[in-house]
C-alpha cells in the first residue's frame, strides 16, 4: 500500500527539501535497524548498515518508483546491503549478549524473572538457528515472520518470484526444523524438562 505522505516527502527532497528526508529517516529507521540486525546478530554492524541503507537510497532516490511502497524499497536496499556485509565475512561468530528481541506477540504480558529467563533461552536458540541459515533464508525468514510480508511483497523486495521465496521457505523451515531436533527447547513445565 502506498503511503502519500511517503510519496511527498520523496517529491520535496528531490525538489531540494533539506529536511523532507529526515522525515523518512524518522519514519523507518527502527525498521531498517530491526532488518539489519536480525540479518547482522550486531548492533553496531546494524546501526552502520541502515545508516549505509539510508545513504543509498538517499544517492538513489530518483531511481524509485513512486507506484512502490518506500518501505518496501528501503527494506530491499537494507536487506541487499546486509546480505553483501554477510558475504564479506570471514569469520561466522554469535553474540551471546544481544539475542533476538522477542516477536511482539510474545511479550503481551510482563513475564516474571523465571518466565523472562526462559524468553531470553529461547531467543538466544532462535537466533543461534537463524545465524545457521543461508543469508537468503534467513532474508526470506524474517521478512515473513517478523515483518508479516506476504510472499508478493517479499518477491518484489528481492526480485524474484513468489514460488521460489516459497521455496526457500519451505526449505528454512525444514533446515531449522532439522536442527532444532538436536537441540533443547527450555520449557515453563518442569514435568517437560528432560523429556525428548
Amino acid at each position: 500500500m502506498i503511503d502519500e505522505n511517503d510519496s511527498l516527502w520523496v517529491q520535496r527532497t528531490i525538489a531540494g527539501d533539506p529536511q523532507a528526508f529526515g522525515e523518512l529517516v524518522q519514519r523507518y529507521e527502527r525498521d531498517a535497524f530491526n532488518l539489519a540486525y536480525r540479518m547482522l546478530n550486531d548492533r553496531g554492524e546494524a546501526e552502520d548498515a541502515a545508516q549505509e541503507a539510508f545513504l543509498r537510497a538517499y544517492a538513489n532516490l530518483d531511481r524509485y518508483d513512486m507506484t512502490r511502497p518506500f518501505k518496501t524499497w528501503l527494506l530491499s536496499i537494507t536487506s541487499n546491503h546486509c546480505i553483501d556485509r554477510l558475504r564479506r565475512r570471514r569469520l561466522v561468530w554469535l553474540s551471546l549478549e544481544e539475542p533476538l528481541p522477542p516477536h511482539p506477540a510474545l511479550t503481551s504480558d510482563i513475564p516474571g524473572p523465571e518466565e523472562a529467563t526462559l524468553m531470553n533461552e529461547r531467543n538466544v536458540l532462535v537466533q543461534e538457528l537463524l545465524e545457521e541459515l543461508s543469508p537468503d533464508y534467513r532474508l526470506a525468514v524474517i521478512l515473513r515472520y517478523w515483518y508479516d510480508l506476504s510472499y508478493a511483497e517479499i518477491a518484489e523486495m528481492l526480485n524474484t518470484t513468489e514460488s521460489a521465496i516459497k521455496s526457500r521457505l519451505f526449505r528454512a523451515r525444514q533446515t531449522l526444523a532439522e536442527r532444532l531436533e538436536s537441540r533443547p527447547i527450555p520449557s515453563l513445565d518442569p514435568a517437560m524438562e528432560g523429556r525428548s
